[in-house]
């Protein structure tokens, strides 16, 4: 039986499932959800920063232009390269993306 986890982004109150080994991004997608913005999928944009509020996690490659190992050290993450091991919340951490969250959410 796999085990799916719940992933949470704490602005927009969005939810969605995902599952071990794939990207919270990917999952995101999968199920139409809008919550993070998309860019290159491949780590190197930045579009897709998220801080982790809570859950436990790992991540892949991404561009440490975008996430500083001090900046990864506190919980921010690419979500296409956030691979969940528990339930996570997340927020979504680039200031255009916050701003067009709120206007879907009022």
């Amino acid at each position: 039986m796999t085990v799916n986890y719940e992933i949470t982004e704490r602005v927009s109150g969005s939810r969605f499932s995902c599952e071990p080994e794939q990207s919270v991004l990917k999952a995101m997608e999968q199920r139409a959800k809008r919550c993070v913005p998309v860019g290159c999928r491949g780590g190197g944009c930045g579009l897709c920063k998220v801080q982790v509020i809570s859950g436990e996690y790992h991540c892949g490659p991404m561009s440490r232009k975008h996430v500083s190992d001090a900046a990864l050290a506190c919980g921010e993450a690419l979500a296409c390269r956030l691979y969940p091991l528990s339930d996570l919340t997340i927020e979504c951490r680039t200031p255009k993306a916050a701003a067009e969250i709120q206007q879907q959410i009022q």
